[in-house]
């Protein structure tokens, strides 16, 4: 698998882990930054980039991370076609898979520990997106991604 990863500075240490995590599981990382926990930086810039990436198709899915997950998470679901999901836990990072459809894994570097984060990364890599209810919310989200295009290019 292809996955890009970002991160502010609170969650540097926590990106950095799994980073380390994937590439010894023999996936291709893309990691968009930031490169150290010393300098502060603005997590919107790095939940953009990892949502662009997700959005794109150009990686399998992202990763965002930041001191709670809250703001990276808002940051990256500001990118339309993305579905952020901030996962606290194995069971959360699951449903986010299996019923958002989640494109982008939002964990929070001060709420977590890095082997919560890795269990919670193998469960949502593990899991499949459910169909049935789930598609037609999925379609109400996409609905709201192109109403959102649509006033932009109105403005």
């Amino acid at each position: 698998m292809r996955i890009a990863l970002g991160s502010d500075h609170a969650g540097f240490p926590l990106k950095a882990a799994l980073v380390e995590y994937l590439e010894g599981a023999g996936h291709d990382v893309d990691d968009l930054g930031t490169e150290n926990a010393t300098v502060s930086v603005d997590y919107p810039d790095y939940g953009a980039a990892v949502g662009r990436a997700a959005a794109s198709g150009s990686v399998d899915f992202g990763i965002a991370i930041c001191g709670t997950g809250i703001g990276i998470s808002m940051a990256a679901n500001k990118v339309p076609g993305v579905r952020a999901g901030l996962a606290h836990d194995v069971t959360t990072a699951t449903l986010a898979k299996q019923h958002n459809h989640a494109n982008v894994l939002c964990f929070g570097a001060r709420v977590i520990g890095s082997q919560t984060a890795i269990d919670s990364l193998e469960a949502f890599m593990a899991a499949e997106e459910l169909d049935g209810r789930h598609v037609r919310r999925i379609d109400e989200l996409t609905a709201l991604d192109e109403a959102g295009r649509q006033s932009e290019e109105q403005a």
